[in-house]
């Protein structure tokens, strides 16, 4: 009998899906035949000609488990489903079906399995499949993820939980994640104490790592939906820091961070020449990540000649404003996909520097109290 960990989350961008990336990269080194399967999945895409939600395309491609596909996500939510849901056009009695029928031709193929919720432990609800709900149905025991803090946790924990319980959902851990490193010890120690007497363990996940959250150059591209030119090697380059060109070329150089973007208008052909050739330096190219290139103005002749000789890599953008570039840059969390090599190597290493694999395995085999 496969042995399954539902990987729930108190709410967005807690770290759910690097958990998730983190176990099973764990467990492949642990395990001969292992799975993954979201039972729901709300962000739909075409991956090797099946529709299917964005995470479990993630992990068959970083997991070679193409072979899994049709079973890895029986539920896709489409644009208008929850409407037809609602107004009784979509079979929701048959979903619950799919989703067991699917994960028990899943648990025949594998010996570990990793069963993702979607959002928050109430996301689904709409078609009698909420996280809490989905765990339940599965007997799948549940790894509670959730962000950092020490308040905020048992506040979200508290009231995640609930619904848990309704459900009769068998909570086992909750695994801590972005906790600043320097409070480490001390958080951990004051959660264990909130916690005591419940019937779940608490367990430290990752420090908070910035990095993670930070996009991609391939992301930033896709984020504007403009194309990315000059050294395609570098999309997948994280960038740290993001720099507005509003100073004197001599204050922006110096100005520069590891990993820098920079936002400069298409007016400034000083800026954007020196750029270029700083580029090619290797100190500089370190700092220097791309170019964004806003503005009305076209780039003049020699300036684009000079960029394209460079192979800086840089994005022209029309119609936005540099500010409107660094606020959407700014706002975006961005998500890990199988073209992030630098994230994912990251996500490996912390995962076998940081989670007790064998702990978390004994934990969620013991029999259902």
């Amino acid at each position: 009998m496969a042995l399954k960990i539902f990987i729930a989350a108190t709410g967005q961008h807690s770290g759910k899906t690097t958990t998730s990336l983190s176990l099973m990269h764990l467990a492949s080194k642990k395990f001969e035949r292992i799975g993954f399967i979201k039972p729901l999945g709300p962000k739909p895409i075409v991956f090797r000609g099946i529709d299917i939600d964005k995470d479990p395309a993630l992990m068959a491609e970083l997991f070679g488990l193409e072979k899994h596909l049709p079973l890895m996500c029986p539920v896709v939510v489409k644009p208008g489903d929850t409407r037809r849901a609602l107004n009784g056009e979509l079979p929701v009695e048959q979903l619950s079906k799919k989703v067991l029928e699917s994960c028990a031709a899943l648990e025949k193929e594998c010996d570990f399995i990793i069963v993702e919720g979607s959002g928050h432990p109430g996301v689904g609800s709409v078609f009698g499949l909420s996280n809490a709900r989905i765990a339940s149905l599965l007997n799948a025991p549940v790894l509670m993820v959730t962000g950092g803090g020490i308040g905020n946790v048992v506040d979200s924990v508290h009231l995640n939980l609930a619904l848990f319980e309704k459900e009769q959902a068998d909570v086992r851990a909750i695994l801590v994640n972005k906790i600043l490193p320097e409070k480490r010890e001390a958080t951990l120690s004051y959660l264990q104490k909130a916690f005591t007497g419940q019937p779940f363990e608490i367990i430290g996940g990752f420090n908070y790592q910035p990095v993670l959250a930070n996009p991609t150059l391939r992301r930033v591209a896709k984020l504007l939906d403009f194309p990315l030119h000059g050294n395609q090697a570098a999309a997948s380059r994280i960038v740290h820091h993001i720099h507005i060109g509003a100073a004197s070329t001599q204050r922006v150089v110096e100005a520069l961070q590891d990993s820098t973007l920079l936002v400069v208008t298409s007016s400034r052909d000083e800026l954007l020449v020196t750029m270029a050739n700083l580029y090619q330096i290797p100190e500089y190219r370190e700092k220097i990540v791309a170019l964004v290139i806003p503005g009305v103005a076209p780039i003049t002749k020699v300036t684009q000649q000079i960029l394209d000789t460079s192979n800086i890599p840089y994005i022209r953008t029309t119609g936005f404003h540099t500010t409107d570039i660094y606020q959407a840059l700014l706002d975006d969390v961005s998500k890990t996909t199988a073209e992030d090599t630098e994230k994912i190597d990251l996500i490996r290493q912390m995962a076998e520097n940081r989670l007790d694999f064998e702990k978390i395995t004994e934990l969620f085999s013991r029999s259902s109290k």
